[in-house]
């Protein structure tokens, strides 16, 4: 079964390790509330995110998982602060996502016109045992 996994790109830049389409990663994986994810990708994508995959949990925290990476797309879409805010917080503006395939990750990507790269949604099938991933 494939599940659909976030990867923030400062999770990537700060301490994750490249990874590409038909390789095999261990990550640490945490169940999602999609809803948090529809401003970024919009309402149809963020139903399909099953967990995101975070560098800095303890083992403990999450599921050790090994996983074949089978798609890999860059998730850009475009900040501003939202009118009438008191404070100069950016959030993503909704309906503005940018989804570009890639076949490797570094947490970096090309830029683009008037939007910001921000993660990738990862499509992977389970490749062993470490730990038992089940949507909730």
């Amino acid at each position: 079964m494939a599940v659909t996994v976030w990867v923030d790109d400062w999770q990537m830049q700060c301490c994750g390790g490249n990874f590409a389409v038909g390789e095999v990663v261990s990550w640490n994986l945490m169940p999602v509330d999609p809803a948090d994810y529809a401003d970024v990708v919009g309402g149809a994508r963020a139903s399909e995110i099953d967990f995101r995959e975070d560098h800095h949990l303890e083992a403990e925290d999450g599921v050790t998982t090994a996983l074949q990476v089978l798609e890999i797309s860059e998730v850009h879409c475009r900040y501003e602060v939202p009118a009438g805010s008191a404070g100069n917080v950016y959030h993503p503006v909704p309906g503005t996502a940018v989804l570009v395939p890639v076949v490797e990750a570094d947490g970096w990507a090309e830029a683009r016109p008037a939007v910001r790269f921000t993660g990738y949604l990862v499509t992977a099938r389970h490749a062993g045992r470490r730990g038992r991933v089940e949507r909730e």
